[in-house]
């Protein structure tokens, strides 16, 4: 009496889609699972950063509305900004208009701040072509793992689902990975650059309140000037 052979198992866990996957498409999940821990490394480091400079926002603005203390060596960005706003207090020009003194003083706090922003910045474009590409390189994936699923069609001249299932699965596994590297990405792009926004305002508020009350201060010139 005959023996029917019996189906071939296939392991449908993830360890196992991804060790029966073909190399390109093993390939094509190890960049996957490799962008998104770059894009969680930035997230993360970006969050915490973010939550600190807030609060200096706000202490800086606060501060710079009500007419209170400034301290130039203040730790992190509100100090540097004090810092080069006091620096260009003290350069004055006995010549310049109170509206060009303000101006200059508020463009040395404005650059302080671009720097420090600048490097906020480092990343978000990881972030943004994450989000824009992980899905396509998921989907080429996709499109090779199905390739393969009717080359073993054709080569064992079976449709069964247990010729096509495998190549399928993982091929659709592929495009999973995809998503959960980009939709991530995308949301916390969106948020880190409307944060980092929102910031630069906040700023911008404490440089305008700052850069008016030293313009109006002339002391630092004539103590250098009674000095020599």
């Amino acid at each position: 009496m005959e023996q029917i052979a019996a189906a071939p198992t296939h392991d449908l866990s993830f360890l196992g889609l991804f060790l029966q996957a073909d190399p390109i498409v093993k390939g094509v999940m190890i960049l996957l699972v490799l962008a998104s821990l770059g894009c969680w490394t930035i997230i993360l480091d970006k969050l915490l950063r973010l939550m600190a400079i807030r609060r200096q926002a706000r202490t800086f603005e606060n501060a710079a509305r009500a007419g209170g203390k400034l301290d130039p060596q203040m730790p992190g960005t509100s100090g540097r900004v004090v810092a080069a706003g006091y620096e260009a207090w003290r350069d004055q020009d006995p010549s310049e208009t109170r509206a060009e003194r303000r101006e200059r003083i508020e463009r040395a706090m404005r650059a302080a701040l671009s720097a420090d922003l600048r490097q906020l910045q480092v990343g978000l474009a990881f972030l943004a072509t994450t989000g824009s590409a992980a899905p396509f390189i998921g989907l080429f994936g996709t499109v090779w793992g199905i390739m393969n699923s009717f080359s073993a069609i054709a080569s064992s001249q079976d449709t069964s689902l247990s010729v096509v299932a495998p190549g399928i699965a993982e091929a659709l596994f592929a495009t999973a990975i995809g998503l959960v590297a980009a939709i991530p990405a995308v949301i916390a792009y969106n948020k880190l650059t409307t944060d980092l926004g929102r910031l630069q305002q906040s700023f911008a508020a404490g440089i305008t309140a700052l850069g008016d009350r030293l313009a109006r201060d002339r002391k630092p010139h004539l103590r250098s000037e009674a000095a020599e």
